[in-house]
């Protein structure tokens, strides 16, 4: 490994990109994971295909009707751009005649799907792991404390499931982590374009989920925690590198906005041109399209409807009570880097140095802002998902500073927060590997028999064991919700990894499952040696910080 070159190997950040896309690799299905995401690969393939972007047999399920009576999908258009390269590249890989039987016999995973979804999550996981290595470096994390983080969050938090069953929360979370970073990024340097760029991190979002106007105001609030702390005096400002404090805050405020601003507002543009040209309308929302359709064709809904849920109203199910304390939701349950981070921030507050204050706060009122938002929202926990969906990427950014301050303060801290810190972080790791072990809809289903609460990650431990030992049938765990839909009962009843899925469906040939089966004990090999040499590299490092 130390040959010449192999010069990368010798250095933790490329390093830590290339496990990243092989350990991204192992856990992909081969399938979307949601319907949500099926259905923007389905508008991006729209876009170069002309075929409708919602077939027939989904309305009234899915789609709205829109301009010329044709129904339409309802999300934004940003996931199915991210999508649009990978379905060029599958629909043509699709045609060729190496599995031209397996792609007549329509089963599942698809050809294209298998090729969307690996490369876009390596794609996607690879991009995260750089920008939160680069703004942890700059917030003045050592290389370990910055490496340490990215791992973190790449695998010890709800990002992990997210990386196998493709919603847009990574995607989200990739674009907000890449606006803070350039922003803050240009506090320090006084460089318009960094600012610039970093504008355009967050517009892009805007494209995806509308809602991430939330991200918007908390990358400036933010900015304001950090001049508010530097104009203070605070003595351990000066550590965040900042090069620009002969600057008045009203020219940062001129500067900032005049920069930011018509870049927003040209995203918003876009946004906007593309609900007219579905829906004939540049004020609406699809929530609001939605809402009115739904009542349409169901008059007991209430005039609110889908913002029609309670705040506080019943109990652990409510909007705000819920994505704290539900067994079935819990953002403590499934992100426990969430409770470190509440523990250590008041520990080492005054030892923090300003950025970190600043990004502590501003990531967790960023939180508490999506949780009220979505509280009266009827689905607030995002229906079908792992954890409250609608809060995840709010919840993963909220916990990137848990484990660099562990790693940094760990000589330091007492014997019971570092227990506390050890096994918080072990046991996240433990519920994001659960997570990928079953398609999602598993636990739902069973719910149904087993009713409510029922805390779904000791259920999901429990669905491992039984089918580690072939106990399903005796332990109760196969329900008759499981096998009503011949598709989902197919996806639920085996290892959500790609070779156990292909050789389950049974279609593709063996010979090509065996091979598979080979390329994934190779690749975990490869990911296995990749990360000892990446221990080995970070503990030979000297403690400077990694954006240096």
């Amino acid at each position: 490994m130390d040959h010449p070159k192999l010069f990368f190997l010798r250095r933790p950040l490329p390093l830590l990109l290339l496990f990243t896309a092989l350990f991204t690799f192992l856990i992909q299905s081969g399938e979307l994971g949601t319907s949500d995401t099926t259905h923007r690969l389905q508008v991006a393939h729209a876009l170069w295909t002309g075929e409708p972007q919602v077939a027939a047999a989904e309305y009234p399920e899915f789609g709205l009707h829109g301009r010329g009576g044709q129904v339409y999908a309802w999300y934004g258009i940003g996931q199915s751009l991210l999508l649009l390269p990978m379905d060029l590249v599958g629909s043509a890989a699709s045609h060729l005649p190496a599995w031209r039987d397996y792609v007549a016999s329509q089963a599942d995973p698809a050809i294209r799907s298998i090729l969307v979804s690996c490369a876009t999550n390596i794609f996607v996981n690879v991009m995260t792991a750089r920008v939160a290595y680069w703004f942890l470096g700059l917030l003045g994390f050592s290389v370990l404390e910055a490496a340490a983080g990215s791992i973190a969050l790449l695998c010890a938090t709800t990002h992990l499931h997210y990386a196998q069953n493709m919603t847009e929360n990574n995607y989200i979370l990739l674009l907000t982590l890449a606006g803070f970073a350039l922003q803050f990024r240009w506090w320090q340097s006084g460089d318009k374009r960094v600012l610039g760029w970093g504008a355009a991190a967050l517009g892009l979002n805007l494209l995806t989920r509308l809602t991430t106007i939330l991200d918007l105001c908390a990358a400036a609030w933010f900015l304001v925690l950090l001049e508010v702390w530097a104009r203070r005096g605070d003595q351990q400002a000066h550590a965040s590198g900042r090069v620009s404090a002969g600057r008045r805050p009203r020219e940062l405020a001129r500067v900032y906005l005049r920069t930011v601003l018509p870049i927003y507002a040209v995203f918003a543009l876009l946004d906007r041109l593309y609900q007219y040209v579905r829906f004939g309308s540049w004020t609406s929302t699809y929530v609001a399209l939605f809402g009115q359709e739904q009542r349409r064709l169901d008059s007991s809904l209430p005039a609110s409807f889908p913002f029609d849920g309670h705040w506080l109203q019943g109990g652990l199910g409510s909007g705000l009570l819920g994505p704290l304390f539900a067994p079935e939701k819990s953002v403590f349950l499934f992100d426990p880097l969430l409770l470190l981070a509440l523990v250590l921030l008041p520990v080492l507050w005054q030892r923090l140095d300003a950025a970190w204050k600043a990004c502590a706060l501003a990531t967790l009122s960023l939180l508490v802002v999506y949780i009220v938002f979505y509280a009266r929202y009827r689905w607030w926990a995002g229906d079908f998902a792992w954890g409250d969906r609608y809060v995840a990427s709010a919840v993963e950014f909220a916990t990137l500073l848990a484990v660099p301050l562990l790693v940094r303060f760990w000589s330091s801290l007492g014997r019971g927060v570092r227990a506390l810190g050890a096994v918080l972080v072990a046991g996240s790791v433990v519920v994001q590997c659960a997570s990928l072990m079953f398609w999602v809809p598993l636990e739902i289903y069973q719910m149904e028999q087993f009713g409510h609460p029922t805390f779904v990650i000791a259920l999901r431990i429990r669905n491992i064991a039984a089918q580690a030992l072939g106990l399903q049938a005796a332990w109760g765990l196969r329900t008759p919700a499981m096998f009503e839909d011949p598709w989902d009962a197919a996806h639920i009843t085996t290892w959500n990894f790609l070779p156990s899925l292909l050789g389950h469906v049974g279609v593709a040939p063996m010979w090509a499952v065996h091979v598979l089966d080979g390329v994934w004990a190779a690749v975990a090999a490869a990911t296995v040696a990749v990360a000892v040499r990446l221990l080995r590299v970070l503990r030979a490092q000297r403690p400077d910080a990694a954006g240096a």
